[in-house]
């Protein structure tokens, strides 16, 4: 006679849905200037420093050109300049049949909205990195290459304390104001090398212990952020950077938006909706610093 026991088994489900390790929040959005403006577009206008000049003698004439060089008579004036964004639309979703539904102990349509809201989230990093080291737009809307001048290593060397020292001095040479947060967005590989360093990891360098929590401290006075969704131009490559946060202008003309409803053409399923109308651009170049290191630990 065969046994049938097992014809009484139980099988148990979990009252909520597990998501897959993934990032959750968008980590650089704090990282550079939000503007919400409804519009097609949004201008940053920009103003370059000038220069007075030296007065040698009484009763010159008032000097009328602010070009840099404090000349009189000069028609150049103020050096004025503009970046221009220009909104994108992104959107997601999916459809729940109201077969799904009846047939599950959860409901399909929470958990989906949650995952879907996750995805549009990292686009907004998405959208951040692709803004700052690709082109920028001029006020004409022409594009405006990531300056050379702004560009450390080649993609040989691996991060290290004195590539950093580097990025800041560059930072110095820019007179960027210390009292700018700066924020330094690497991969994970940068991480690991950087919990290397004594100077990281140490008591005798930092307050905040790095091997004990597992983050990175204030090193170098910067904000370290650890992203996956960096660029890669080839094999162990990578680009990292550092900002402050009047890098980037990050223009907002309708934030994650989400709708849930039915579809009568779909035999009444349920769609689940969500859009975004955002873009961003590089404003102030001398704010951004583009690291190509080698995503390698040696």
């Amino acid at each position: 006679m065969p046994i049938t026991v097992s014809e009484a088994y139980i099988e148990t489900f979990e009252n909520n849905v597990r998501h897959l390790a993934q990032q959750k929040q968008s980590r650089l959005r704090r990282c550079v200037t939000e503007v919400g403006k409804q519009s097609e577009s949004h201008n940053f206008d920009r103003l370059a420093a000038s220069e007075s000049r030296h007065k040698t003698s009484p009763r010159t004439e008032s000097p009328s050109g602010g070009n840099g060089s404090g000349a009189v008579g000069s028609d150049d004036g103020l050096e004025w300049s503009r970046r221009k964004s220009l909104i994108q639309t992104y959107d997601t979703g999916e459809i729940i049949e109201p077969e799904d539904i009846v047939q599950m102990l959860i409901d399909p349509k929470n958990a989906s909205t949650e995952n879907l809201v996750m995805n549009m989230m990292r686009r907004v990093d998405d959208i951040i990195i692709g803004a700052a080291t690709g082109d920028s737009r001029d006020g004409a809307g022409g594009a405006v290459a990531f300056p050379p001048t702004q560009i450390v290593g080649d993609y040989t060397g691996e991060i290290g304390l004195d590539f950093v020292l580097e990025v800041d001095e560059l930072f110095d040479a820019n007179d960027i104001d210390p009292d700018e947060k700066k924020f330094f967005v690497i991969g994970p590989r940068q991480k690991r090398k950087l919990m290397q360093l004594l100077e990281v990891t140490s008591a005798d360098f930092q307050e905040r212990k790095a091997l004990a929590t597992g983050y990175l401290p204030d090193f170098m006075g910067y904000d370290w952020i650890v992203s996956n969704r960096l660029n890669s131009p080839g094999a162990n490559q990578i680009d990292c950077f550092a900002m402050t946060q009047k890098a980037l202008g990050l223009h907002v003309a309708g934030d994650i938006a989400t709708k849930v409803g039915e579809r009568a053409d779909m035999s009444f399923a349920w769609q689940v909706y969500l859009m975004l109308h955002m873009d961003a651009v590089r404003v102030e170049d001398e704010h951004i610093v583009w690291a190509q290191l080698a995503d390698t630990v040696s």
